[in-house]
């Protein structure tokens, strides 16, 4: 795989800290990474809004079925495509964007992007509804579609060629499936370019001449055996999806090529914590290994160090004012503060040598979940420095 001309050095001057919104700005596409449970759905919303601030029309995408980005942006649900993210819920969210600046959200279905997509690619109603109706298809969409990488990728390709948005934030499935998602272009066409599928699809091969007597034989068979018309279905599929399976292909290396384009980039999420950590910089390494570089890491959930030491705590002042119980319990929340504030120090460390991407962003650990923009406002100000 070609290098996707997107590393981090490229982009940052010798000695200069760059603010997040520089490092990602000319993006078209910004892949959002990492383990799970550490923030990416909210972080991929911070990111959309951030650059929404900025005049960017963006759209949100993510496979997160919990409906966490549309908590996060005060919603009930979002559909299969973009919905746009009134005017006047993000000016009571205390949102100003700026000339041109749009935020629109989806929550990927599966299913129905890959129905979609065969309805687009077939050549006609009645060849879609062939393949659509079609028992065989119905099982490897359902499989396929359980894949989410696949569809997450077709469903970019679509929202990329359209062209109705400045910037697409994808976030992406937990690490461990990251390099699937990477993967899903490559294995589609490599099934359907494969010598067993077109020896079934081709018009004068092996799959079309068991229409013949001996088909029956067969055919009858299996009907004994299954006790369904399994033989049938799977020579009516893959007679009917002759037609699509160039445009999957097509559509594959364009999604291949899209992945590692200059216009790409890729930002890794973590929580400064041992796991999280390490799981990062496994896939950081992962992605370089194919020639892609991470611009940017981010750590997640960070704990601020305590503005005030122990000692002053438990000094005579303060325990005359304070009493000596209460100040005996302030200094162990100090204390306590200072050491998650440690740990996160050496997770951030681990992430800025691991990730290779210069100096983590940073976004501190907030009470609760994010359900409104308001509360998002307050992650993409930590994110963008604002």
């Amino acid at each position: 795989m070609a290098s996707s001309g997107n590393s981090s050095s490229g982009r940052k001057s010798p000695g200069k800290q760059l603010s997040f919104a520089e490092t990602i700005e000319g993006l078209e596409v910004c892949v959002v990474a990492g383990p799970g449970g550490v923030g990416k759905t909210t972080l991929a919303a911070a990111i959309g809004l951030g650059m929404a601030r900025r005049g960017r029309r963006v759209a949100v995408v993510t496979i997160d079925p919990a409906k966490r980005l549309a908590t996060a942006l005060g919603v009930d649900q979002l559909e299969n495509s973009p919905s746009r993210v009134s005017h006047r819920r993000l000016t009571e969210g205390g949102v100003e964007t700026a000339e041109g600046g749009e935020l629109w959200a989806m929550t990927l279905d599966s299913r129905r992007t890959f129905d979609d997509l065969i309805g687009r690619l077939a050549p006609d109603s009645v060849t879609r509804d062939r393949i659509l109706t079609n028992r065989i298809y119905t099982e490897i969409a359902n499989a396929v579609a359980g894949t989410q990488e696949f569809t997450a990728v077709a469903k970019l390709h679509e929202l990329e060629s359209s062209g109705e948005f400045d910037l697409i934030v994808l976030d992406t499935p937990p690490s461990r499936n990251a390099l699937d998602f990477l993967d899903a272009p490559g294995r589609l066409s490599r099934f359907f370019e494969g010598r067993a599928v077109q020896i079934i699809i081709r018009p004068a091969g092996f799959g079309m001449r068991l229409a013949g007597g001996g088909a029956n034989l067969v055919a009858g068979a299996l009907k004994r055996v299954t006790g369904a018309t399994l033989f049938t279905d799977l020579s009516d599929f893959f007679t009917a999806i002759n037609g699509v399976t160039a445009g999957f292909t097509e559509r594959a290396h364009a999604v291949a090529e899209l992945l590692v384009a200059p216009t790409t980039g890729y930002v890794i999420v973590a929580a400064p914590e041992d796991g999280p950590t390490s799981e990062a910089v496994t896939l950081s390494k992962s992605l370089r290994e194919r020639g892609i570089y991470p611009m940017a890491a981010i750590a997640n959930r960070v704990h601020e160090a305590p503005g005030v030491s122990r000692r002053a705590v438990r000094s005579a002042d303060s325990r005359k004012a304070l009493g000596d119980e209460l100040s005996t319990r302030l200094a162990e929340a100090v204390s306590a503060a200072a050491a998650a504030a440690n740990r996160d120090a050496v997770g951030i460390e681990k992430l800025e040598r691991g990730v290779a991407a210069g100096k983590p962003f940073t976004v501190a650990a907030m009470d609760g979940e994010v359900h409104d923009i308001a509360g998002l406002m307050r992650i993409e100000a930590g994110l963008f420095g604002d």
